[in-house]
């Protein structure tokens, strides 16, 4: 029992299964970094209080700098038997240093230890998070500049409805990753707390420093209360929580893509590189990476509804539950950020069939709308032009012909004031030109959007910049 930090209080070993079961290490093991800077700073703190010696502060850190070395080097392997990272470094601290090594844990418990590191470890992961998002966001910013342009069908109901440019469908995405990213700043900055010397969930009879502690670590300020210090994971809920958003977002591009690809649609091509065949037939190219994406997204969520699931019913402090906490932050972290990955390393690679665009843009009526429009502005009210418009698409499906293909005879045979010069006027350039508007997709505000998504993407500019949307 000596191997343990709590061993003292028990007279048996534990149960060799249950020892495994209860064990964290291999989860993790990946926060050694972090817990071994939460042990600097915090070893750092007891001295300048007098609760450590100076010479016991140089033992803990160069001890530290050696274990961390070992780790690095795989020289060192962690065992379950000392259950998590925490044990496992403090283990071979003292094995290195000595008493000092058994000293470093005054005035904080793994409670509140485990959540700084979490913290720490997180808070990296959240700014790699939004580098990944900016530089996808970057790709399709590129992206939207070529097919500024580039006419295509715009849908609802996947079903044709008013043309659009291709760029401005990309920069539909752009947005949609900036509120990600913002949601993940937001998260960030709630949890840049301090947690350390909360202890199990009291505080601590030591006259500690937490502010110094919290500024060593880079946190904001030290939380408040030590009973919500220990217990909280509200943090990893809203990170969850904006991986799961982000996650369904990348989901819905990936469907497209998949749909865009396929022979039925023969919009784009991408990279042989992101794409695979089939065991039995030759011809495939399947779209396998943004399928896999769309299909991380149930994954990711599933951290979300876990973590929910497991704090919902918690008293007041820390219980073992958790310990599960990470395995769903850490998996959907993972998987969201090689989704993202993916998509910023597979579209700049993607080839796109402006021809077939064009015509898919050029059929099923795409126009009509603008051909109501076209009947409003001559004094026809809209309702009566709304009308007048669908017996168009009628006839013309009858005839297998296009709402511009109509001639004199026929529209007048449809109603006295649809005159032919408006259906010869109709084209997708038209249509999309004539929505020159902020939001718009002609082709001229895509282009003024992509310059200000650059110069944002260039300095750093926040969601909140007042410049974007401007049209300036």
């Amino acid at each position: 029992m000596s191997e343990k930090p709590w061993g003292g209080r028990f007279e048996s070993p534990t149960d060799e299964f249950v020892e495994a079961f209860n064990a964290s290490t291999d989860v993790d093991a990946r926060m050694y970094a972090e817990d071994i800077a939460g042990s600097k700073a915090h070893a750092k703190m007891l001295c300048q209080q007098g609760i450590l010696s100076s010479e016991d502060l140089k033992a803990i850190l160069r001890g530290l700098d050696v274990v961390y070395g070992e780790i690095e080097s795989g020289e060192l392997e962690f065992t379950i038997a000392l259950e998590d990272v925490h044990m496992n470094i403090e283990s071979r601290l003292t094995a290195l240093i000595g008493d000092a090594g058994k000293r470093l844990h005054t005035a904080r418990s793994r409670n509140d230890q485990v959540t700084t590191d979490t913290r720490l470890y997180l808070r990296r992961r959240t700014d790699g998070m939004i580098d990944r998002l900016r530089h996808l966001q970057s790709v399709l910013v590129l992206l939207a500049e070529e097919h500024a342009a580039s006419i295509m069908p715009g849908f609802t109901h996947l079903q044709t409805a008013q043309p659009v440019t291709l760029g401005h469908h990309l920069l539909a995405y752009v947005e949609m990753f900036e509120r990600d990213a913002a949601r993940f700043l937001d998260a960030r900055q709630r949890m840049n707390q301090c947690p350390l010397g909360s202890a199990a969930l009291a505080g601590t009879t030591f006259p500690i420093d937490r502010y110094m502690t919290a500024d060593l670590l880079g946190f904001d300020a030290p939380t408040a209360n030590s009973l919500d210090a220990v217990s909280d994971r509200d943090y990893i809920m809203e990170l969850l929580a904006a991986a799961s958003i982000c996650s369904i977002h990348l989901s819905r591009f990936s469907e497209e893509l998949i749909l865009w690809m396929s022979a039925q649609f023969g919009f784009i091509d991408l990279p042989d590189a992101f794409c695979t065949g089939s065991s039995i037939m030759p011809q495939k190219k399947n779209p396998d990476m943004p399928e896999l994406v769309r299909g991380k997204s149930g994954r990711i969520i599933g951290g979300l509804v876990a973590i929910l699931t497991t704090v919902k019913g918690l008293p007041l402090a820390y219980n073992k539950d958790m310990q599960e906490d990470k395995t769903a932050v850490f998996d959907a972290f993972d998987n969201l950020e090689g989704c993202l990955r993916v998509f910023g390393d597979m579209l700049p690679g993607m080839k796109v069939n402006k021809e077939v665009l064009h015509k898919a843009a050029s059929s099923g009526f795409a126009t009509a709308t603008d051909l109501a429009d076209a009947l409003v502005r001559a004094g026809v009210p809209f309702r009566d032009a709304h009308e007048i418009v669908g017996k168009s698409v009628g006839h013309c499906i009858r005839e297998k012909i296009e709402l511009h293909a109509m001639d004199a005879a026929a529209c007048a045979a449809i109603d006295a004031r649809l005159n032919v010069e408006m259906v010869r006027e109709l084209s997708v350039e038209a249509c999309v030109a004539a929505r020159d508007h902020i939001g718009g997709t002609a082709p001229q505000q895509v282009l003024q959007q992509v310059a200000l998504w650059q110069q944002r993407l260039a300095t750093g500019a926040t969601a909140s910049d007042s410049t974007m949307g401007s049209g300036e």
